[in-house]
């Protein structure tokens, strides 16, 4: 098993580059962390990963990296590293001391090969300057033919020429050259795309972060995954890709029957058959929707002995959706002839109380190794250790922030389940939390005050 805190150290493996997409970087670990875990793969980090788009690791073997690509998002490909350097003369000497058994696996007149070439951090990088690099390396003893389309070998020369925007450096930082292994899952963001889905609403999550959260819950095949703020239903397209069955609760009527008001641009009215079901119809794997339920996350309506495998979810902050939970201000009774038509008021609901409601359920109602993963923001100023929610029972995983605003950010929290809840056992959570809705349209209003 491998966690955040400690890899494993491996026998016989060997040494791969996995090149990651550059986006949400700091999602990276937590993501492939928990791939491996969900695998039980054996990895170990041979070169901390930073801001660089890459990162050198052991595995056990071929399959392991395809398994560990099999499911990330932000990898772009996995490569078997043949050698690697500060200058392309260092990999040139180091893929020569390579004996000649080693070449007769990949390199026999039976097997065509092509070379990739990629300058990261270069734009328009001219054909001849590729095919120059290319002979660089003509005294690799590789004896098949060319073949551009579907050959045997697809190998790697990547140079890396960092980060900084307009700016190339003379030489490349790094030099790398391998055997193409697998890619990564990278489709799954245009395949999934809310541009094309049948039904979204104003905060239906970004599809890359939707898998990134499926991932980090571990989702798998016959899992019972659980949205307490299912929304447009989101982040249960993902799940239910990945095999699992997917349930959803919320609050709000109007939107889990597909009549509330549209997002999309210049869109006057919702579709008649627009609805989280039609989502999963859309994927091929309606298969999978189990149900959602009109219901409040503050008044859970499950048996004591209903346990999910995991649960994922986008709590709302109170900005672009309200925070709301059945309740009123003042006692009074509904008459009975009245009481089946009777839609029930609501009242605010304080993002500490929607948190810790949320531990608290997920406390009761994870199988033993389950995982809950949410979104929780918070004002950047604010911002302290305490101000991460705590269960007893649940373990933190992983944190990563994403910013929203100058002033604002949010955290993705991946808690595991390590013992079941005793009777005494409750969330905890700072109070500042609840002022963040406050803080968040503050400087607006001190604009228009200025004004």
């Amino acid at each position: 098993m491998v966690s955040m805190a400690k890899s494993i150290s491996l026998r016989n493996s060997k040494k791969y580059l996995i090149w990651f997409a550059h986006e949400h970087v700091p999602f990276r670990m937590p993501e492939i962390y928990s791939i491996a875990s969900m695998f039980d793969l054996s990895l170990r980090f041979l070169q901390a990963p930073g801001e660089e788009p890459y990162a050198i690791v052991e595995l056990a073997s071929d399959s392991d990296a395809e398994k560990l690509a099999s499911r990330s998002v932000l990898v772009r490909s996995v490569i078997e590293l043949w050698a690697h350097g500060s200058k392309t003369e260092d990999v040139q000497n180091q893929l020569r001391q390579y004996p000649q058994g080693f070449w007769d696996l990949y390199g026999r007149e039976d097997q065509s090969f092509k070379i990739n070439v990629e300058l990261f951090g270069k734009r328009k990088v001219p054909r001849d300057i590729k095919v120059e690099k290319i002979e660089e390396f003509d005294f690799l003893p590789l004896k098949g033919p060319i073949k551009l389309d579907n050959p045997d070998h697809v190998y790697h020369l990547i140079e890396y020429y960092g980060l900084v925007p307009n700016y190339v450096p003379p030489k490349p930082h790094a030099v790398f050259f391998g055997r193409w292994i697998c890619d990564g899952q990278r489709f799954l963001k245009s395949h999934l795309s809310l541009k094309t889905r049948k039904f979204i609403a104003n905060t239906s999550m970004d599809p890359t972060l939707s898998i990134i959260m499926a991932n980090m819950a571990k989702v798998g095949p016959n899992h019972l995954v659980l949205d307490p703020f299912v929304g447009s239903g989101s982040l249960l397209v993902p799940a239910a890709y990945f095999g699992a069955c997917v349930i959803g609760t919320d609050i709000d009527y109007m939107l889990l029957h597909g009549r509330a008001k549209p997002s999309r641009c210049n869109e006057k009215q919702r579709a008649a058959d627009e609805s989280i079901r039609a989502n999963l119809l859309q994927y091929g794997i309606e298969s999978r929707f189990g149900d959602v339920v009109i219901a409040d996350s503050a008044l859970p309506l499950w048996r004591n002995g209903v346990r999910f495998n995991a649960i994922v979810t986008d709590p709302p902050y109170g900005i672009r959706e309200a925070t709301e939970r059945i309740g009123t201000h003042k006692k009074y009774t509904i008459p009975g002839h009245l009481a089946q038509q009777h839609i029930p008021s609501k009242v605010a609901y304080s993002l500490k109380s929607v948190i810790c409601d949320l531990l608290n359920f997920a406390a009761q109602h994870l199988f033993l190794g389950g995982r809950v993963v949410f979104w929780m923001p918070f004002y950047n100023a604010d911002f302290s250790k305490e101000l991460v929610p705590s269960h007893p029972c649940l373990k933190q995983v992983a944190c990563s922030e994403q910013p929203l605003t100058k002033h604002s950010s949010r955290l993705l929290i991946t808690m595991e389940k390590v013992q079941e809840p005793a009777e005494t056992a409750t969330a905890r959570m700072s109070e500042t939390a609840d002022s963040f809705r406050e803080k968040y349209f503050a400087p607006t209003k001190i604009k228009d005050d200025d004004r």
